[in-house]
């Protein structure tokens, strides 16, 4: 194996173009670590976050964004029984999946799902962890319930519509454009809503208001989402796209038995993210080697093409994943 690795950096924070091909060492595994040769990576918001100097690695990390890989495993740590070199695997990453080379926790990698290639295994990881652990572990959604998620056409949204659908809730999306909302429908929502058409808390309270809500919008939307919720409901916020402040009346929360709580993903500790891969292998794969989940794909770009990947996903225009091309 090459001793150097070609890699997409940081270079200082700002807009898409400070991401900067680069050279670095190929990493070594740790204690339970693998090493993965990068075939894809996914683009996700945190990654812009960080490029703007808004999201820190956690302690450890690489300084490299990518949350997200898909390939094979060229290296293997001590302590790592459950892979072995050559195995094709998918997997979630403290950093460093913008390069062709990554060294993560093999307890956070899961096994490319049958009847998947790598350029689709690349887009589970960071949506899935996600969404089964705000909207089922921690929101408790149930078969039955009426969940709305906000940004449907999303990574994240396109993922809990299709995994509430096909576990029974009645599912209620909001997007920005017909186009949309008709993708969101396609993928299982009974309702979606353009909210720049309607208003999404006329729509839920008239079938009696939503037991769970997953937000990533945050700002004004978050009065709004307590007014939507029915009573003994719940709000699970995951990330601020238009600010984490507001004034709040928590009279509400007090008199109606609201539940208001959240999640980020990266800063959990390593056996938090293993626990979540478990359920994921157990529950959710099962689901997409059937063929009744998928994920959605938006596009591909080169890892030289870095930034023009995140100046897609920053403009909004995006129905699903985006991913980076790393390795034939």
């Amino acid at each position: 194996m090459t001793q150097v690795m070609r890699a997409v950096e940081i270079s200082t924070p700002g807009g898409p173009d400070v991401l900067k091909l680069t050279e670095r060492p190929v990493p070594e595994p740790g204690h339970g670590q693998l090493v993965i040769k990068v075939a894809y990576a996914g683009v996700n918001r945190p990654d812009a976050l960080q490029r703007a100097g808004a999201y820190a690695p956690p302690p450890g990390a690489s300084d490299l964004p990518g949350l997200e890989a898909s390939g094979e495993v060229v290296a293997v740590g001590a302590g790592v029984s459950e892979y072995a070199l050559g195995d094709l695997v998918c997997g979630l990453l403290p950093g460093g999946g913008y390069a062709e080379y990554v060294a993560t926790p093999a307890a956070h990698c899961l096994p490319v799902p049958k009847g998947l290639d790598l350029k689709q295994a690349a887009c589970l990881p960071e949506t899935f962890f996600t969404v089964w652990s705000n909207v089922f572990s921690r929101g408790g959604l149930q078969a039955g319930e009426r969940f709305l998620v906000h940004g449907g056409s999303s990574g994240i949204g396109t993922t809990a519509i299709q995994l509430a659908n096909v576990l029974g809730a009645r599912v209620f999306t909001t997007a920005g454009s017909d186009e949309k909302c008709q993708a969101c429908l396609d993928l299982g929502a009974e309702r979606a809503i353009n909210y720049r058409d309607e208003d999404f808390v006329e729509v839920l309270r008239a079938e009696g208001g939503a037991d769970l809500i997953l937000d990533m919008v945050g700002g004004d939307y978050i009065p709004r989402n307590i007014k939507t919720l029915a009573n003994d409901g719940s709000l699970v916020q995951i990330a601020f796209l238009t600010g984490p402040k507001v004034e709040l009346n928590f009279a509400q929360i007090m008199m109606r038995r609201l539940t208001v709580t959240g999640s980020t993903l990266r800063p959990q500790s390593d056996l938090a993210k293993a626990r979540i891969a478990d359920d994921l292998r157990e529950v959710v794969w099962p689901l997409i080697e059937a063929g009744r989940v998928a994920p959605v794909m938006d596009s591909e770009f080169a890892l030289e093409e870095a930034a023009s990947a995140h100046t897609r996903m920053e403009s909004s225009g995006h129905i699903g994943k985006i991913v980076l091309k790393v390795a034939g």
